[in-house]
């Protein structure tokens, strides 16, 4: 069979017995979490997220890049169309992981920097290397970014993939006192 046969058959199976109508486009737990696409670190899987309880962003590495603050922004905005408000009361969870590929990237600065708006100078202060101290650094991005909400909590994680388990690297705190332009 097919990847997509098997796609579409898990997904009539979904429709047919698992499927909670009646979702809003607020998620439940008014949470956003940025986490990778490694397929070991499907944050609704290892913190048992489920459909409706939270907004999942993913990339490489679950970083936060200019790519990731501009996506927030406008999250914001269809929140907002929908007559909510991400951002106060929200909070902003950044997942890192052990073992994460983005550290094999070590020898390819010039695609590092460009994914990070940075110059090649600049990338040992990503800390790509060790997931604990990337986690921080991403939070002090959020932080540091007039473009989001101020009410956000906001805090970081890194799941060990060997164990499972996930470690509170940053513990939650308002993103900033005055909210943002965005």
């Amino acid at each position: 069979m097919d990847t997509i046969t098997v796609l579409t058959e898990r997904n009539d199976d979904f429709a047919e017995h698992r499927f909670p109508s009646g979702l809003t486009l607020m998620p439940a737990l008014k949470t956003l979490i940025i986490g990778c696409v490694d397929p070991r670190v499907d944050p609704a899987h290892v913190l048992g997220v489920a459909l409706g309880d939270a907004a999942i962003i993913r990339n490489v590495g679950g970083r936060v890049t200019p790519a990731t603050v501009a996506e927030l922004v406008m999250l914001r905005k269809v929140t907002q169309a929908g007559g909510g408000d991400m951002g106060t009361g929200w909070d902003l969870v950044v997942l890192h992981h052990t073992q994460c590929g983005i550290t094999r990237l070590g020898g390819e600065p010039a695609m590092l920097s460009a994914y990070f708006g940075v110059g090649e100078q600049e990338l040992p202060a990503k800390r790509i290397d060790d997931p604990r101290a990337a986690v921080a650094v991403d939070v002090e991005a959020l932080r540091s970014s007039p473009s989001l909400a101020g009410g956000f909590l906001v805090s970081g994680l890194v799941y060990d993939v060997a164990t499972g388990r996930t470690e509170v690297v940053v513990p939650p705190a308002l993103l900033r006192e005055t909210a943002g332009v965005g």
